[in-house]
């Protein structure tokens, strides 16, 4: 991913500006992700922090602790963009599902 490529989803996040608040102290974590829960870029955040191993900050909505979970669970994924999306179109499309 290029920097263009990055600065662009991040002129769309709803923590723009708020860059010190999104690396509080861990006790702070959790209350801080709420800040992602409909951010339009969520996913691109994610795979972001996922796919350059940033260990630091709360990143598309999952603390330090919850990254290396997930690295660990998934050290076969390259590309978390890839496997990110497909898996948010699942839930959305399981959520309408359960609409019905």
């Amino acid at each position: 991913m290029s920097t263009h490529e990055v600065d662009d989803w991040t002129l769309l996040a709803r923590c723009r500006g708020m860059e010190d608040a999104l690396f509080p102290d861990s006790r702070d974590q959790k209350r801080i992700r709420d800040i992602c829960h409909d951010c339009p870029v969520r996913v691109d955040c994610l795979a972001e922090a996922l796919d350059n191993r940033i260990e630091w900050g709360v990143w598309g909505g999952l603390t330090e602790r919850e990254r290396r979970a997930l690295l660990r669970q998934r050290p076969d994924v390259k590309n978390w963009q890839t496997v990110l999306e497909k898996n948010e179109s699942s839930s959305r499309k399981e959520a309408e599902r359960r609409r019905r």
